[in-house]
C-alpha cells in the first residue's frame, strides 16, 4: 500500500480514536503481564471483572505460587481456559522469582519465554509497562489490517506485525496499536461493522463488498 494511503488510514483512525489505549487495569508492569496473559480469547471487560479482586489477594510472584492450583483456578475460573492460565501463571511467577529478582523483563526475548507469553503479550507489555515501541496483533488488530489492506487476506499474524511495522512510522507502533484495536472493537465489529458511516470505506475492500451486497439486497426488495 501506498505510504499516502497508510497515512490517510493512520489520521483517519487517529481523529476517531484520539484516546485510544490499554483497557487492561493494572498498575504495574506485573499486573499487566498477568492481565494479558488471562485476555486470551477473553474480553478485557471479563479480564478487568477479574482482576479487581485477584490484584487485592494477589500481588507478588511469591503470592501466586504460595497457593494451591485448585485456588488460583478458583480464582480465576470466570477466564476462559482458567485451568490452564492459572498453570502458565504459577510457571511464570516461579521463573520470576529464581530468574528475574521477582521483577518482569523489560526485554522482549526474555518475556516470550516465559510460559503463557507469546508475541502478543509479549508486545503489549514491553510497549505499555516499558514505553519500547512495538505492535501486537490481536484479533482486531488482524480483521482490521486485513479489510482495509494493510495486510494481505491470507497472512499470518506475524506477517501482519512486520506488515504494520514496515508501513507505520515506528514512534506510531503504539498508538497505533491502541487505535486499530478500538477501531475494530466499537467500530468495525467482526459481525457487524458501521461500514455506511466509516470515513475509511473508500479505502476498504471489505467495506465496499458489504455495501454492494447491501444495495443489492435492497434493490431485491423493491
Amino acid at each position: 500500500m501506498k505510504a499516502e494511503a497508510v497515512r490517510h488510514i493512520l489520521d483517519s483512525i487517529a481523529v476517531m480514536f484520539p484516546d485510544a489505549h490499554c483497557e487492561l487495569k493494572h498498575s504495574n508492569p506485573f499486573e499487566l503481564t498477568i492481565a494479558v496473559l488471562l485476555s486470551a480469547q477473553c474480553t478485557d471487560a471479563t479480564v478487568n471483572k477479574v482482576t479487581a479482586d485477584l490484584f487485592q489477594k494477589y500481588k507478588t510472584p511469591e503470592d501466586y505460587v504460595s497457593v494451591p492450583p485448585e485456588e488460583l483456578e478458583q480464582d480465576i475460573r470466570r477466564i476462559g481456559l482458567f485451568r490452564s492460565k492459572a498453570k502458565h501463571i504459577q510457571s511464570l511467577c516461579k521463573i520470576l522469582i529464581e530468574q528475574y529478582n521477582s521483577k518482569v523483563p523489560s526485554d522482549y526475548n526474555k518475556l516470550v519465554q516465559l510460559p503463557g507469553v507469546g508475541r502478543k503479550t509479549a508486545n503489549v507489555v514491553i510497549s505499555n509497562a516499558f514505553g519500547v515501541p512495538a505492535i501486537a496483533v490481536d484479533t482486531h488488530v488482524e480483521r482490521v489490517s486485513k479489510r482495509l489492506g494493510l495486510a494481505g487476506w491470507n497472512d499470518s499474524v506475524l506477517e501482519v506485525e512486520k506488515k504494520l511495522m514496515k508501513q507505520v512510522p515506528k514512534e506510531e507502533w503504539t498508538v497505533t496499536h491502541h487505535r486499530l484495536i478500538f477501531f475494530g472493537r466499537y467500530h468495525c465489529k467482526a459481525q457487524n461493522p458501521a461500514c455506511a458511516d466509516c470515513p475509511l470505506l473508500d479505502v476498504c475492500r471489505e467495506g465496499k463488498k458489504r455495501m454492494k451486497k447491501s444495495q443489492l439486497s435492497k434493490d431485491r426488495d423493491k
